[in-house]
């Protein structure tokens, strides 16, 4: 099982997106942004963040040491490898040091630029 939560290994699911292959679709590229979080690959979380919305290459070098321990994709619209635009959401759990759990509920807005899936920004519910 992949870090993603896919039936697939690792290595044929998320590996070769970090290691700079194009996602097919928006869920690929959430699915492997969020395995970039888990291990703190924040140059591929900056590649794939739009230009317009996207933080610093160096504040996503710093990121936090969160324990993630899920994520579970609630819904698609769009995000095809036909389409330019799609929404995932997701909810992302983590484990604090103290033992206590909690989540991130978010709905994520992705753009084709250059041919190739972006994260652009959450949406608000």
């Amino acid at each position: 099982m992949c870090i993603c939560g896919s039936e697939f290994d690792f290595s044929q699911c998320c590996k070769p997106y970090l290691q700079g292959k194009a996602a097919p679709t928006a869920e690929t590229l959430m699915r492997s942004r969020y395995t970039a979080y888990v291990k703190r690959d924040g140059a591929y979380l900056h590649r794939t963040w739009s230009v317009a919305t996207r933080p610093s290459q160096s504040s996503l070098n710093q990121l936090p040491p969160t324990q993630w321990t899920g994520l579970t994709i609630t819904r698609t619209e769009a995000g095809d490898v036909s389409e330019s635009t799609g929404i995932v959401e997701f909810i992302a759990t983590w484990q604090e040091a103290d033992g206590s759990s909690n989540q991130l509920h978010e709905i994520s807005q992705f753009a084709r630029e250059k041919g190739r899936w972006v994260y652009v920004k959450a949406c608000s519910f």
